[in-house]
């Protein structure tokens, strides 16, 4: 199985344009204020027009109002929801749009249980813990809490880089891996050649199997 890259946390076409032709299966777009890496709406319109046709553009909220996802969809292509807080399965549903559920991992049993509270979701996405901060931490986690029967795909998020990815998938077997930091120059700021890096070590897995 291939591996599926997504690059979030985008703020500059050239950097959108940078990952398109890494090979970047996925763009993500960050609608979260307090985050270095947040757009608003217009920005997201713009940098959204220059994704071309079979690469996802994938809207990133942390605890929204129903309106101001609303307000994004009504602006920007967005292809699926990816959501980061404390958000319920019943409002991740509502919008008729394909989601993704994002939680912190700090114990065994968290996944599975996120496995069944989340069940509608198009795939759940495990991050590093912390108390503060919804996910973007740059920090990885203990990927042997990861189980290996997983009902929906499994994205890897976390402290991945070009230096560990190549072990993480080669360990976790994700259905995808989410990446913003580790391909960064300064936050928001994406380095061309660390995500062309970044996607040749997950294919490099590819390849090895």
């Amino acid at each position: 199985m291939n591996t599926r890259v997504k690059i979030c946390g985008l703020t500059r076409v050239e950097d959108i344009e940078a990952a398109v032709e890494a090979g970047a299966d996925a763009l993500g777009l960050v609608f979260y204020q307090p985050s270095p890496r947040s757009v608003v709406v217009s920005e997201a319109a713009e940098l959204a027009r220059h994704v071309p046709a079979f690469v996802s553009v994938v809207g990133l909220f942390v605890n929204p109002t129903a309106e101001e996802v609303r307000e994004v969809l009504e602006r920007v292509p967005l292809d699926l929801l990816q959501f980061h807080g404390d958000e319920s399965a019943e409002f991740c549903s509502q919008f008729g749009r394909r989601w993704v559920k994002a939680i912190r991992v700090r114990e065994q049993g968290q996944i599975e249980a996120a496995f069944k509270s989340f069940s509608e979701a198009s795939g759940l996405l495990v991050d590093a813990w912390d108390p503060e901060r919804y996910g973007g931490t740059g920090q990885s986690f203990n990927w042997d809490l990861i189980p290996s029967d997983r009902p929906m795909p499994l994205i890897l998020a976390g402290g991945l880089s070009s230096d560990n990815v190549f072990r993480a998938v080669s360990q976790v077997r994700p259905w995808a891996v989410d990446v913003s930091g580790g391909v960064e120059r300064s936050k928001g700021i994406k380095d061309i050649e660390k995500i062309s890096d970044f996607i040749k070590e997950v294919h490099r897995v590819c390849k090895t199997d």
